[in-house]
C-alpha cells in the first residue's frame, strides 16, 4: 500500500478514536452524576411527579391563550367561530389580517402601534439610564442620605403603580401636561425595582479595587463610569431595559386616564376600545373579531420576539448579580 493512501486512512481512524473516545468520556460523565445524585425515596418521588405535573398545567395554562391568539390570527372572521380554536382553518389569511388590521380606519392600528414603540423606547432607555447611573452612584459612592435613598427605594417598591396614578392625573392637569404623551412618559422614567436592581448589581458585579486604580491612573468620575464600570453592568443594563421595557409596554391604566385623543392611544388601550366596539357595536359599526385578534398578536410578538434574542444577558444579568466578586 502507497503512503498516500496510507494517510487519509489513518486520518479516518484517528477520527473514528477521537469520536469513540468522547462519547466514552460522556458516558463516563453521565455514570458519575446518576451515582452522585441522591436517590429518592417513595414519598421524595411522588412529590417529584407532583411539582412536574403542576409545572406542565402552568405551562399549558400559559401556552394556550398565545396559541389560541396565534391560530385565530390566520382565520377569517367567520372562520374563527367555525373551526377548533388550536389549530388552522382551511383558509390561511394572516397576512391579509395583518394588511387589513393595519390599514382600518384610516390606520389607526398602525398609529397605535407607533405610539407604542415611541412610549416604550423613550421611557424604557430613559428609565433604564436613570436607574443605571443612579443604582451606580447609591452602590459605590458615599454621600450624605445615601442609607436614607435606599430605604425610600425600598418603600416605593410596595407600592401599586394605580396608586399614584389620580395624584399624577391632578398634579399634571395643573401643568397642562394631561392629554399629552409626556405625560404618559415622565411617570415611567421612574422605576424604583430598577433601581434597586441596578444598585445590587453594582454592588456586586463592580470591584471597589477596580475602581480606586481607576482613580489613581488619574480618571475621572464619568471616564470610570464608561470606560470601567459600565461594561461589567451592561448585563444589569439589558435586563432592567427588557423588565421596563415590558411594563411601559403592556401599561394600560396610566395611558387610559392621562390621555383623551385616540390619536395618542397605545395598543393596550386601543384594544381595549376596538374590543369594547366589538362587543356592543357603535355608531362606526362593530370591529370584526379577526382584527382584534391579529392586533393582539402584534402586540405580543415584539416582546416574545425580544425575550428570545435577549434572553441569554438577562440570565446572565440576573445570576452574575447575585455573585458577589
Amino acid at each position: 500500500m502507497s503512503e498516500a493512501s496510507a494517510k487519509p486512512r489513518s486520518k479516518s481512524l484517528q477520527r473514528r478514536d477521537a469520536k469513540l473516545a468522547l462519547k466514552a468520556s460522556q458516558r463516563y460523565k453521565r455514570m458519575q452524576q446518576r451515582e452522585a445524585a441522591p436517590k429518592l425515596t417513595g414519598k421524595q418521588r411522588v412529590l417529584n411527579w407532583l411539582l412536574h405535573i403542576i409545572m406542565a398545567m402552568m405551562v399549558i395554562y400559559c401556552l394556550v391563550p398565545l396559541l389560541w391568539v396565534f391560530f385565530s390570527a390566520t382565520k377569517t372572521n367567520e372562520g374563527m367561530f367555525s373551526s377548533f380554536g388550536l389549530w388552522f382553518d382551511d383558509k390561511n389569511v394572516f397576512w391579509q389580517n395583518v394588511q387589513e388590521t393595519l390599514a382600518y380606519q384610516h390606520g389607526t392600528y398602525a398609529r397605535w402601534l407607533l405610539n407604542t414603540v415611541m412610549y416604550a423606547v423613550v421611557a424604557g432607555f430613559g428609565a433604564t439610564i436613570i436607574a443605571t447611573l443612579a443604582g451606580y452612584a447609591i452602590a459605590t459612592m458615599r454621600f450624605p442620605g445615601r442609607n436614607s435613598l435606599l430605604a425610600i427605594t425600598l418603600a416605593f417598591m410596595s407600592i401599586p403603580a394605580t396608586v399614584i396614578s389620580v395624584p399624577l392625573f391632578l398634579m399634571y392637569s395643573k401643568i397642562g401636561l394631561v392629554g399629552t404623551p409626556w405625560a404618559v412618559i415622565i411617570p415611567q422614567l421612574a422605576t424604583p425595582f430598577g433601581l434597586y436592581l441596578m444598585i445590587i448589581y453594582a454592588q456586586t458585579s463592580v470591584p471597589t479595587s477596580l475602581l480606586e486604580a481607576a482613580k489613581l491612573d488619574g480618571a475621572n468620575s464619568w471616564t470610570i463610569f464608561w470606560k470601567v464600570a459600565f461594561p461589567l453592568l451592561s448585563p444589569g443594563f439589558v435586563t432592567v431595559l427588557l423588565f421596563t421595557l415590558v411594563g411601559v409596554w403592556n401599561n394600560y391604566f396610566l395611558p387610559l386616564i392621562m390621555l383623551s385623543d385616540t390619536n395618542d392611544y397605545p395598543m393596550t388601550v386601543g384594544l381595549n376600545m376596538w374590543l369594547k366596539m366589538g362587543a356592543e357595536g357603535t355608531a362606526d359599526g362593530q370591529i370584526p373579531n379577526n382584527y382584534i385578534v391579529t392586533g393582539c398578536l402584534i402586540a405580543v410578538a415584539p416582546l416574545i420576539i425580544a425575550f428570545m434574542f435577549l434572553q441569554k444577558y438577562w440570565q446572565s444579568g440576573l445570576s452574575a448579580g447575585a455573585v458577589k466578586q
